[in-house]
């Protein structure tokens, strides 16, 4: 394996496999300590994806919505959120159904950039980068009609008063930031917003961990009251 990957094995059978950033690995971590409270909460079998296709995405939506025409992406053009895609998988093995899609964004230098006397640089392009993502999993989540989705971001272009917050905001549909949002709100659940929790300081494993349980813990008590408890695979842990 190349250095660069890293890959984990927890005792409830999730693999969590990532690149070697150093923001990666701390949301890769959190998502293993997720998955085993998840695992452990439930009882049942999950699987991790660092990536999933747009072709799938758009074969997907085209066999649920016959009606509608949808382009053809390249079939090498992927989406992939940094810590990657949780699903728990059905029990007949043929579907596996997103319960937690995570993304982290560091962005912004200018404090340190004015402690050196240097001048301000633009803001604003890990932002435009995440808007594109959220807009791809809310489509791939239309038919689950859920969107356990939630993105962290800190650095300096995050501080309060800055104009690249509000970008945050019309990413989540003018929704409250630093919230969990898994199920639709409004008639007919049109603000699919998801989660977004954004500041200045860089948040810790705990502070992430604690988020993505709830994310997590919501969209599988989602799928249960619309499939049923007996829907999904369970997994017996592994002996230590």
């Amino acid at each position: 394996m190349a250095q660069k990957d890293r890959l984990r094995l927890n005792r409830y059978g999730t693999v969590i496999n990532v690149t070697s950033s150093k923001q990666e690995i701390e949301l890769a971590e959190a998502m293993l300590e997720t998955s085993e409270a998840i695992s452990a909460k439930f009882g049942y079998q999950l699987v991790h994806h660092k990536r999933v296709m747009l072709s799938s995405i758009v074969e997907s939506l085209r066999a649920t919505y016959p009606t509608v025409e949808f382009g053809d992406p390249l079939a090498t053009s992927s989406m992939n959120p940094d810590g990657g895609i949780l699903s728990v998988v059905s029990a007949d093995g043929t579907r596996q159904h997103p319960i937690l899609i995570t993304e982290v964004k560091n962005q912004g230098t200018n404090d340190l950039r004015l402690d050196e006397g240097l001048k301000k640089q633009a803001m604003g392009n890990a932002i435009e980068r995440l808007g594109k993502n959220v807009i791809g999993f809310r489509a791939m989540m239309l038919d689950e009609g859920i969107i356990p989705f939630v993105c962290f971001g800190y650095g300096y272009d995050f501080h309060e008063g800055s104009s690249i917050v509000d970008r945050v905001r019309t990413i989540a549909m003018f929704g409250e930031l630093n919230r969990v949002n898994v199920v639709p709100e409004g008639d007919d659940g049109k603000f699919n917003r998801g989660s977004f929790f954004f500041r200045q300081a860089a948040w810790s494993r705990p502070e992430m961990v604690e988020v993505m349980s709830e994310v997590a813990t919501r969209a599988v008590h989602f799928y249960i009251s619309r499939y049923g408890e007996k829907a999904f695979a369970e997994t017996t842990p592994s002996a230590d």
